[in-house]
């Protein structure tokens, strides 16, 4: 699989953007964000997927534009993706991103014909989220040093994300106003602009009123108006942590509590409080809503976790296991 230095240097050698191209993309881009509500993240990789594209179609044809690509430049690209060592997910993504754009275009009349038609998806491996388990996730809690302020708010934002299930980008993102804790719920702004409503938890409330009280003015001396910063959770000075950031110091407290960061990733406490909800009787249209899953086949997946969970159970106490 390239490397993001290798795609730097493959992006970098093709020519620049022409102007048609960048105008259709950032219509088509307008158009995503108002029928669709797609996140900034989303509209952001289907402009560099689209972008790249287009850059190589001109490196090829410099007289085709974007919107008026040929079926067999699509799978010349794909078939040149493929022997450069992208992987089928990559691929599914980026066919994925040219569906949307192309039926943009019938729609707007600016070809009769759809190149996408007749590609096929790449088959794709069905992977099943990597959940910890319980003592793990009670490990890599009681990791970070609460003596700090930045331990502090690190143990709330562990916390917070094992107790509610949340996206990373979601977690970073919170504003101080999405928590009630007199309530002991919070709103969370998910993909597409959905708004749900997740209970709190004890744990999770009992460490973000530490937070709030201890951490977060500690961490805003020197902002010339603490009031003014939106974000919950605060970097010292008032910036809010990026989803590197968190990235990082998930990894890094994983090592302290004994897991191999290799195994983990933030959304790794998603799955685990997925999986970990299933274990203990939980409700799979319950853990759709929790969860923020538009559809319930995306929260299914979460009861093959259980199932191998069960089994593995089955295997290791049951006497003919």
């Amino acid at each position: 699989m390239p490397t993001a230095a290798d795609r730097r240097k493959a992006a970098n050698a093709l020519p620049p953007l022409a102007d048609a191209d960048d105008a259709a993309i950032e219509r088509f881009l307008d158009a995503a964000w108002a029928e669709h509500g797609h996140a900034p993240a989303t509209l952001a990789a289907y402009r560099a997927d689209l972008q790249v594209f287009a850059r190589w179609l001109q490196s090829r044809l410099p007289v085709v534009t974007l919107a008026h690509a040929a079926r067999e430049d699509l799978f010349a690209y794909l078939q040149a993706r493929a022997e450069l060592g992208y992987t089928p997910r990559s691929g599914a993504r980026l066919l994925s991103c040219l569906r949307a754009f192309y039926a943009h275009v019938l729609r707007l009349r600016l070809r009769e014909d759809d190149p996408v038609a007749l590609l096929q998806p790449p088959r794709l491996p069905r992977l099943l989220p990597k959940a910890l388990s319980e003592s793990q996730v009670d490990a890599l809690l009681q990791a970070p040093d609460i003596e700090t302020p930045i331990g502090l708010r690190d143990r709330a934002m562990l916390e917070l994300m094992y107790a509610c299930g949340l996206r990373v980008s979601e977690l970073v993102s919170l504003p101080a106003t999405a928590i009630n804790l007199r309530q002991g719920v919070l709103r969370v702004l998910g993909k597409g602009s959905r708004e749900r409503l997740v209970p709190l938890g004890e744990e999770s409330r009992h460490w973000l009123e530490r937070y709030m009280q201890q951490a977060r003015p500690a961490l805003l001396v020197g902002v010339r108006d603490p009031s003014g910063v939106a974000a919950l959770f605060v970097e010292a000075g008032g910036g809010a942590p990026t989803r590197q950031t968190f990235w990082l110091l998930v990894k890094r407290y994983a090592a302290v509590a004994g897991i191999d960061p290799a195994r983990i990733s933030p959304h790794g406490l998603r799955h685990s409080f997925a999986t970990h909800l299933l274990n203990h009787g939980a409700d799979l249209r319950a853990l759709q809503m929790l969860l923020g899953h538009s559809s319930l086949s995306t929260t299914q997946i979460y009861t093959l976790v259980a199932r191998e969970h069960l089994k593995a159970l089955h295997a290791r106490h049951h006497p003919r296991g």
